[in-house]
């Protein structure tokens, strides 16, 4: 199966950026579109952005350009480029890949990102 481990969280003030990268291996042929997910306290996890092999990126409202995806195919690595960071935005992200059926069925262990005001 498909293993993906996200790293680059972490504690930063509000204004400030951070990368979050996601590492695929695996049978990654089986793979789709990729993204990220959240999830705050006492919320449901929500998409945050999405790149399919196309090239084409979407996002959740709430990130329009303060988040950037991006993709490294020949690296297997997935990132996020968040800028201008808000309290809001804290919570455990997620990387995610899609299988051959455009389901979410693959899943990293999530990375704290806390940003304090």
């Amino acid at each position: 199966q498909v293993q993906l481990v996200e790293s680059g969280g972490g504690l930063v003030q509000a204004g400030g950026s951070l990368r979050l990268s996601c590492a695929s291996s695996g049978r990654t042929f089986s793979m789709n579109a990729m993204g990220w997910f959240r999830q705050a306290p006492g919320k449901e996890r929500e998409f945050v952005a999405g790149i399919k092999w196309s090239g084409y990126t979407y996002y959740t409202d709430s990130v329009k350009g303060r988040f950037t995806i991006s993709r490294d195919n020949a690296k297997n690595t997935l990132y996020l480029q968040l800028n201008s960071l808000k309290p809001e935005d804290t919570a455990v992200y997620y990387c995610a890949a899609e299988d051959s059926e455009e389901r979410w069925n693959y899943w990293g262990q999530g990375t704290q990102v806390t940003v304090s005001s």
